[in-house]
């Protein structure tokens, strides 16, 4: 047999068909496919053709050295053998003979050799191009867009309200602050003086950390809130858009899903909720874990791609989305785990048929990703246990979960903040006991393309069929109560799977709802995609018309258009001069959980302690402290302030008017131990 048979035999004998139809290069020992690399045997035929032609080479460049020795050319020598070895398919290299072949013209230019500053620049260019380079950009710019004004004045105000955004921005002040300075208080914040683990009364938003060390003071707060902001909506798009992908669809299609998922109308209510706008950890994480497991819809399980290292990210990303908070966070710790049980029972049963069906890398991978998951989950979980043993009231009860859960009429009604649908169902908000957590309309275009993809879609019909029944049990679960008293679907769940308990509403169960509807629609817009293309081809020249491009691009159009924003951005109350300068333990009045929000941002100066703080609940310290002081000043609350160590109060003289405290600047202090002094628009009274 010749080289060239034996080649194209191993060629043919190493080609398998791939699950999508494209032929598999054989595989390599070390796991990579395609040729060897050169150096390596490169030719088809195991390389005994380079070995010719190099050994044919030697023996002219030694034959022409002997007779450079022999003419007496010293130097001579040495040309005669570089001209020998000059050239492919000429191993005497004359210039003769190379003028006496015409066919030398017609044969491939050498590749040019790549300086290093060239071989970088192409590597910038490529990566620029890059489908995930340009989908990270237009995901952050469409953020900044479909967010607008978030960031036109960003030091100055916040989305929605003032309230539990101030709320949050304390949060990521306080976590940078504190891990710079003593981590190991980071649970015991400066807020809800004297109470401990303050800082799990409520999600912390911890995975933002790193943006909380850059800046301090309330307006470097809000800021960093509103660039997270914007940033939490742009990873949303672009980790939906990649799951989309990595399960099969096309850059439409998952363009589709994207757009749905961050900018659902439902989700503008949740506009002063950062913890639960960050959800975009999660599809990227079930993306890359679908990466690394090399698993699609579309294409089912393609051992040969699998990749360790993105399944071990994949479990990293699910990590840091569980530390931005458990409201979501939660329900995806148990799903994913529901999908390592299901991995479990699949390993069990092929185990026989295929040996290592998930492979070794890949099977260490998944164990140690896992325990790095569950190991942040435990620490994260600890001090939220310790809250609920010292604070029973945090508890949320089945009356809790009745009060914010929605009937079915909220699967199509808007919140206020949508611009296309907020007027007109101004009507239908108000039969909601509770709207801003009621309203849960995910699009009425969502809704038409994913039923339009259970009927024409690239998926197979058993994942349409499993991706509506994930849609149908998220909104069971988002019913809360609602759905038949709950008795099948959030009741158990309620109170069989630990830390359920301290979610307070089932509504944002409308997120999972949310991605499988996207998903659902994604295999639609890709059909319909494939079939723009098929009609395409049959024109004449085979080029698609301006008219069939506008048409893939009209279901992402009416998701964004449906996804525009009406979302008030109020001006952030100023700081008092005397929370600069007044230490602590302080207390502010008045006091009250709307009041106390913008206080804590205010205290991102110096973090004094102070007893002010809105949560989730009240503690029953704070309640009586604030009971106590109703009465302020006078001896008994100066006494009691004294005893648990106050050392300050803050009286907000422009807050007063229509709050128990009303008058309060009017009574004496004589006899009381107590001075009092204006720092610019508040009175400062020093215990």
């Amino acid at each position: 047999m010749t080289t060239e048979q034996s080649g194209t035999t191993g060629r043919r004998s190493g080609a398998e068909p791939r699950p999508d139809g494209d032929a598999a290069a054989p595989d390599r020992p070390d796991g990579a496919t395609g040729t060897a690399p050169p150096g390596e045997g490169g030719t088809a035929g195991g390389g005994s053709g380079t070995d010719h032609t190099a050994g044919k080479k030697a023996e002219a460049r030694d034959e022409a050295a002997a007779k450079g020795d022999a003419l007496g050319g010293g130097d001579g020598g040495d040309a005669a053998a570089d001209r020998a070895g000059a050239g492919d398919g000429n191993p005497t290299g004359t210039a003769d003979d190379k003028a006496a072949d015409p066919w030398s013209a017609f044969g491939p230019a050498p590749e040019p050799v790549l300086g290093r500053a060239r071989r970088a620049v192409r590597a910038v260019g490529r990566f620029l191009v890059h489908e995930w380079t340009l989908a990270a950009v237009a995901a952050l710019a469409l953020a900044a867009a479909m967010t607008w004004p978030t960031l036109r004045y960003p030091r100055h105000t916040l989305p929605q309200d003032y309230w539990d955004p101030s709320l949050q921005a304390w949060q990521m002040a306080w976590s940078g602050h504190i891990l710079r300075t003593d981590p190991a208080m980071l649970w015991h914040a400066n807020t809800f003086y004297p109470e401990n683990w303050s800082f799990a009364f409520s999600d912390t938003l911890l995975g933002y950390a790193p943006a909380g060390l850059i800046g301090v003071g309330p307006e470097h707060a809000v800021l960093r809130y509103n660039i997270m902001f914007v940033l939490a909506h742009a990873l949303a798009a672009f980790g939906a858009y990649a799951l989309a992908r990595q399960l099969g669809a096309g850059r439409i299609g998952g363009a589709v899903a994207g757009a749905s998922f961050a900018y659902a109308p439902w989700l503008l209510a949740q506009a002063g909720h950062l913890h639960i706008l960050s959800n975009g950890g999660i599809p990227l994480a079930l993306a890359m874990l679908a990466r690394g497991h090399s698993w699609s819809l579309r294409y089912g399980y393609r051992p040969r791609r699998r990749h360790a290292g993105w399944a071990f990210a994949g479990w990293l990303v699910a990590a840091w989305q569980l530390s931005l908070g458990f409201g979501i966070g939660l329900p995806f710790a148990y799903m994913l785990a529901g999908i390592v049980l299901v991995a479990v029972v699949l390993w069990f049963v092929r185990r026989r048929r295929v040996k290592r069906p998930f492979g070794r890398r890949l099977f260490l991978a998944d164990v140690f990703g896992g325990l790095a998951f569950a190991a942040v989950g435990a620490a994260l979980a600890v001090p939220y246990f310790k809250v609920a043993e010292l604070h029973p009231n945090a508890e949320r009860t089945l009356g809790d979960i009745g009060l914010y859960s929605p009937p079915a009429s909220g699967f199509f009604t808007a919140p206020a903040e949508s611009r296309v649908w907020g007027g007109l169902h101004e009507g239908a908000r108000a039969v909601l006991p509770w709207h801003p957590e009621m309203t849960l309309l995910p699009g009425f275009v969502l809704y038409a393309l994913a039923a339009g993809g259970l009927f024409f879609s690239v998926w197979r019909v058993r994942h349409r069929i499993f991706l509506l029944a994930g849609v149908l049990v998220a909104m069971a679960l988002a019913m809360g109560t609602r759905f038949f008293g709950g008795r099948f679907t959030y009741v158990p769940v309620f109170d069989y799977l630990p830390g359920w308990s301290g979610l307070r509403t089932p509504g944002r169960m409308m997120f999972w709802a949310t991605l499988l509807l996207g998903l659902l629609a994604a295999g639609a817009v890709t059909a319909f995609c494939m079939r723009v293309r098929e009609l395409a081809a049959e024109r004449v020249p085979p080029w698609p018309g301006p008219w069939l491009r506008l048409a893939t691009l009209l279901p992402l159009a009416l998701v964004l258009v449906e996804g525009l924003n009406a979302t008030p951005q109020p001006v952030v109350p100023r700081q008092p001069a005397a929370m600069r300068t007044v230490d602590g333990p302080m207390l502010v009045l008045p006091s009250s959980q709307n009041l106390d929000q913008p206080v804590m941002l205010w205290s991102t100066d110096r973090f004094q302690p102070m007893v002010n703080g809105g949560s989730g609940f009240t503690p029953r310290s704070q309640a009586r402290i604030r009971e106590a002081t109703v009465s302020f000043p006078d001896y008994a609350s100066v006494d009691y302030l004294r005893q648990i160590g106050v050392k300050n109060v803050v009286v907000l003289r422009d807050e007063l008017e229509g709050t128990p405290w009303e008058g309060m600047l009017d009574r004496p202090v004589d006899a009381l131990g107590v001075t009092r002094e204006q720092v610019g628009e508040a009175v400062v009274f020093r215990l």
